[in-house]
């Protein structure tokens, strides 16, 4: 077990299958809302007024944006069929997104700016369908890296809000106002415990708007009082613009790419929020990811069609369900509601608004570190081998080189400038093009594709003797990797009965060798149970003598070095890695 992520599991409160008490579950709810409205509201605001819309279309903009982020996040937490990941992740606007929708507008106008969100939406949805055939492009690897990079594009957002305070306001505000609000929240995270953990970044966030109200004069009290309590936006509904002219074709690309690049930070962020979620470390279920990412695409289409901007999965509820170990669904529910309720209340939204640059910026600093953390958690965790030790130090700093301009900065302008000042779009193509590089120089795989019965057994041993032949393996290797092949086809042919099915199930065996050690994915239909779940019960549960439908998992963990079990909605994946030489584990049956 990786220690990061023991640390995590023992922090964890409330799972995602548990009840918090209604006040912890309405209380987080406002705090979630309360760091990520602002976020909400700025994008769309940003982008209409830089493109010279009317007043109307901003008004409209900003409610459909929040009650489109707070549908989709309660879908997300509820998961509905295969839409949402069945976990806290708090879905807002896209600021990714900013620069090539000012473009649509200032070319075609709202209804071309809908008509592209809904064409991108339908290649996310794409990608989430078959996001089983590019496994071995959006690996942890990828995720991880990406995850990484996000505080590389965030901080020159971040540090800046340190130093914002009105006109006037004396030179020690800004320091003071951040100094306050970073203390308050790091304090109550590390020296609290149960409910005040709970609340650490919602005390800190009112202690800093305290110190600004109170010792500065730094909020902005005017706005919120202009501001009605309850109001509905003028009908500005902008339209399709399904004239499909030459602006269109000229933005699609973008667009596309862009929605890519958000499918990736929404595996980053679905596959961490899955690591912070559990008290006992669980395999990656990555049917959750693909539901993330579906719901991702119902939420870029509802704005589409809503005539607002691209939504995304905000990293900041993972680092808050890590600080405060509260992952109950019900939660993210409560913030979806929240968000649509805030659509109808102006004041409300413009308090928020108004909360103190200083303290957001001191916010975000704690949240973007935890971040940081998070993904080297991940990449550890899929193992940090040598080749994976280039591909992903390459990969972040191509990524933060690009971002800051470090990296040939005369070479790259115009579209090309907009293009690789993202690092996460960098860093994720560079670990991606580095891992298809890795592929290319490795022997050729095996392969047999057969049907999962009785028969197969004969196909899969042949197959693997000839791999073991070709490698000059001595006999001890040959029986262990023999042996594993054998022992993973009767666990699938045994959940294969489970099933009920009548139809045998078609299998696919990719085999290779990589040095001294041999790599296996057994591929077939969707099962509900998770190998690696099993066989962690089995390691923590050893005692006794095994039944029956244990003995394979217990060979199989004897003879293998390791087994992944990844699910999708369309495919089963047990991949297995066989050394040469035996792994030293305790607790191993002998």
């Amino acid at each position: 077990m990786d220690p990061g992520t023991a640390s995590t599991a023992q922090h964890v409160r409330y799972e995602p299958d548990d009840r918090p008490p209604l006040p912890i579950t309405v209380g987080l709810g406002l705090q979630y809302a309360l760091i990520s409205v602002a976020s909400v509201v700025l994008a769309p605001t940003l982008m209409i007024t830089t493109a010279g819309g009317s007043e109307a279309y901003l008004s409209w903009a900003v409610c459909a944006a929040l009650l489109v982020s707070g549908i989709t996040t309660a879908i997300q937490a509820r998961r509905i069929g295969r839409i949402g990941a069945g976990y806290i992740l708090v879905m807002g606007t896209s600021s990714a997104f900013l620069a090539i929708c000012i473009s649509a507008l200032e070319r075609g106008g709202p209804g071309l700016l809908a008509s592209l969100i809904i064409v991108a939406a339908i290649c996310q949805f794409a990608l989430a369908a078959k996001m089983s055939l590019l496994r071995r492009i959006f690996t942890p690897t990828v995720a991880g890296t990406v995850l990484m990079l996000i505080p590389v594009d965030v901080l020159p957002i971040v540090l800046p809000r340190l130093a914002e305070v009105p006109e006037g306001a004396p030179r020690a505000a800004a320091p003071v106002i951040a100094g306050v609000t970073l203390l308050v929240m790091a304090g109550i995270a590390l020296r609290g415990s149960g409910a005040w953990r709970t609340w650490a970044p919602a005390l800190g966030i009112i202690a800093g708007c305290l110190t600004a109200l109170v010792g500065f004069s730094a909020y902005d009290t005017a706005s919120v009082a202009d501001a009605p309590w309850v109001g509905l936006p003028e009908f500005a509904y902008p339209g399709l613009d399904l004239s499909f002219g030459p602006e269109f074709w000229a933005l699609l690309p973008a667009f596309v790419l862009l929605t890519l690049v958000g499918a990736m930070d929404t595996l980053g962020d679905s596959i961490a929020i899955q690591q912070v979620s559990w008290k006992k470390p669980r395999a990656i279920d990555f049917r959750s990811i693909q539901g993330a990412l579906n719901a991702d695409g119902l939420g870029n289409l509802l704005a589409g069609l809503a005539g607002t901007v691209p939504n995304t999965t905000y990293g900041n509820s993972i680092a808050v369900a890590e600080l405060t170990g509260i992952a109950a669904r019900s939660v993210g529910m409560c913030v979806g509601v929240v968000f649509a309720v805030l659509a109808l209340l102006p004041k409300f939204v413009n308090a928020v608004i108004a909360i103190p640059r200083p303290t957001v910026g001191a916010y975000y600093m704690l949240i973007i570190a935890l971040l940081f953390v998070l993904g080297v958690k991940i990449i550890l965790q899929d193992g940090l081998d040598y080749r994976r030790s280039i591909v992903v130090g390459l990969g972040f700093w191509a990524g933060a080189g690009f971002k800051f301009g470090w990296i040939f900065p005369d070479y790259f302008q115009g579209p090309w400038s907009d293009l690789l000042g993202n690092g996460m779009t960098v860093g994720g193509a560079t670990v991606i093009f580095l891992n298809l590089v890795g592929e290319l120089g490795r022997k050729r795989r095996l392969r047999l594709k057969t049907t999962l019965n009785e028969d197969a057994f004969g196909e899969v041993d042949g197959v693997l003797s000839r791999l073991a032949a070709d490698r000059r393996w001595d006999e001890r290797m040959v029986r262990r990797l023999r042996a594993v092949g054998e022992e993973t086809l009767i666990v699938l042919l045994r959940k294969q009965g489970a099933a009920e099915t009548d139809q045998d199930r078609r299998l696919l065996l990719i085999a290779e060798a990589d040095g001294n050690r041999a790599e296996l994915e057994f591929i077939a239909a969707i099962e509900e149970t998770n190998l690696e779940d099993q066989m962690a019960m089995l390691t923590e549960g050893g005692a006794g003598t095994p039944n029956e439908e244990e003995l394979p998992l217990r060979l199989l963990r004897h003879y293998a070095s390791s087994v992944r079990h990844q699910q999708y909605h369309d495919t089963d994946i047990v991949a297995v890695q066989v050394d040469a030489a035996p792994s030293v584990r305790t607790g191993q049956p002998g």
